[in-house]
């Protein structure tokens, strides 16, 4: 189900963020001098110069004062030069450094700035600003053009804030200007009450859509349709299907019919789902791998094996190397299905073509092994991968703690746990162990007055923002019970804004 979310919301996403990759490929090709005899900055032939120009910008140097040093010793500045250096900076994700660029090319009133160059730079003023920043922005936009395409990426960053209150007035303010005139925003918006449950506005979008007769896209449809299918209103999605099937505008596809193969998959109708996803098996191309994966985990829903095992070997069809992510979708389908044999299969496939050993693809069977109880054949596994060069994450760690807690065997788990908490310091990340192993190895620490080992782990815990009433309350009763103070503890809960109950009270009336 996880996956599936996951394609889910890239599919959701794809027509907005294949918009801005074209914006950004194509930028600084669209932006062009005023005219070049207006321009002092003429283009040069000398590639050590440019090449110098890079190098400090990219040294981590402010972009802005660079430029204006450059041109201040009597060095010119082209577009090329801007163009390569915006885009690796892009590469490395140094928005900054790319807006300041883009902002001292708007600055020099030498440059035509494009509706796409205001598209862009919106979207890095939401990276690096915020969205209060990127709204002042949009305001001093001049013209329709640009405005029209800056607000997309606004748009976008309020509904990736779920700001549902943001969101409607800027459409108000967009349709009182005349500016929707595209199907994108719409789709925003349909997208921003899904992600909210409010299926019942969905509907509601489409009708003003036809009001103001735009052409609904394949996205607008399949939101649309899922709106639906979150309710399971079947035979509304099936009209809303066949709506789409004689739209000219439209071309069904393979997004759709998995669309509409989840509809029905939800609502129990496996037969149906399966002739959809016939049809939508017929839909793909090998120009992408991406419909595969998706129609590979929707018949890993249904514990179809077959579909699932069809569709991977169909996938091999598509050129290039098989990327991590799509091995790890594929063995996790394999473990949902329960054919732990194939699942291995594919996992020494991966094995033998990886240039570097990815430990989250080997997590994925590990995890099989834990749930499924086969700890001998887990800790013989996590062995092989760090044999072969995997370099334990705090994910793996968390496997096997929680392995070991249900094997009883709480030394193990209680190594594993340290291990996981080492690579904690290193990687940011979002750790939220269950609760049940949180108190597991917590109860372990109380039945043998492990103080010195119970300290460092509600530090951890606490840390990591996951400690709860409960387990508080045991390390009370363990301090309380050894007679030692527990001034941190109650630190900590004041610092969480634990709310007592009455028997949590009386145990810090107790420990006062």
């Amino acid at each position: 189900m996880a996956i599936r979310s996951l394609i889910t919301n890239h599919l959701r996403n794809n027509s907005y963020c294949h918009k801005l990759q074209f914006e950004a490929r194509n930028l600084f090709k669209s932006l062009s001098p005023i005219s070049k005899a207006s321009t002092k900055y003429k283009y040069i032939h000398s590639s050590s110069s440019s090449s110098r120009l890079e190098t400090e910008i990219l040294r981590l140097k402010s972009p802005s004062r660079v430029l204006q040093d450059w041109i201040n010793n009597g060095n010119k500045v082209k577009l090329s030069q801007l163009n390569l250096i915006c885009k690796q900076l892009l590469k490395s994700k140094r928005y900054k450094q790319a807006l300041e660029i883009l902002q001292w090319m708007e600055n020099q009133n030498n440059f035509r700035i494009t509706p796409g160059h205001h598209a862009l730079m919106m979207e890095l003023i939401v990276k690096v600003h915020g969205l209060n920043k990127a709204g002042e922005y949009f305001e001093r936009i001049p013209g329709s053009g640009s405005k029209k395409a800056a607000s997309l990426p606004l748009l976008h960053g309020y509904v990736k804030e779920r700001d549902i209150s943001k969101a409607e007035s800027f459409m108000i303010k967009l349709s009182s200007s005349g500016l929707l005139v595209t199907p994108h925003p719409y789709n925003e918006m349909m997208k921003l009450y899904m992600a909210l449950s409010q299926y019942e506005k969905v509907p509601l979008v489409i009708a003003e859509m036809k009001r103001n007769k735009l052409c609904r896209n394949v996205l607008s449809y399949n939101l649309w349709m899922g709106a639906f299918g979150e309710v399971f209103e079947v035979a509304k999605a099936e009209m809303v299907y066949k709506e789409m099937v004689i739209d000219e505008n439209v071309e069904v596809g393979w997004s759709t019919l998995a669309s509409l193969a989840n509809v029905y998959i939800k609502a129990g109708f496996v037969d149906k789902a399966l002739l959809v996803l016939k049809d939508a098996e017929m839909k793909l191309s090998t120009n992408g791998r991406l419909g595969y994966f998706f129609l590979i985990t929707l018949y890993s829903s249904l514990k179809n094996k077959e579909g699932v095992l069809r569709l991977w070997e169909a996938s091999k069809a598509v050129g290039g190397r098989i990327p991590c992510a799509d091995y790890m979708c594929v063995i996790s389908c394999l473990v949902k299905v329960g054919d732990l044999v194939a699942a291995e299969q594919v996992f020494a496939e991966w094995e033998t073509n990886c240039f570097k050993y990815d430990i989250r693809v080997s997590n994925v069977l590990l995890g099989a092994y834990v749930r499924n109880g086969l700890m001998g054949k887990a800790e013989s596994f996590h062995l092989h991968t760090v044999e072969r060069g995997g370099c334990p994450n705090y994910k793996t760690w968390e496997i096997l703690m929680e392995g070991w807690v249900k094997s009883q065997k709480m030394d193990k788990a209680i190594d594993a746990m340290k291990k996981g908490f080492s690579v904690l310091k290193v990687e940011r990340c979002d750790w939220r162990p269950s609760h049940s192993i949180l108190m597991a190895i917590a109860e372990h620490f109380e039945k043998h007055g492990n103080f010195e080992d119970a300290n460092h782990y509600i530090k951890a815990v606490h840390g990591l923002g996951v400690a709860t009433l409960p387990l508080y309350k045991l390390f009370l009763r363990m301090y309380l019970s050894a007679q030692r103070p527990a001034w941190d503890i109650l630190k900590m809960m004041e610092k969480d804004r634990i709310e007592l109950d009455d028997e949590t009270s009386a145990l810090v009336a107790l420990n006062s």
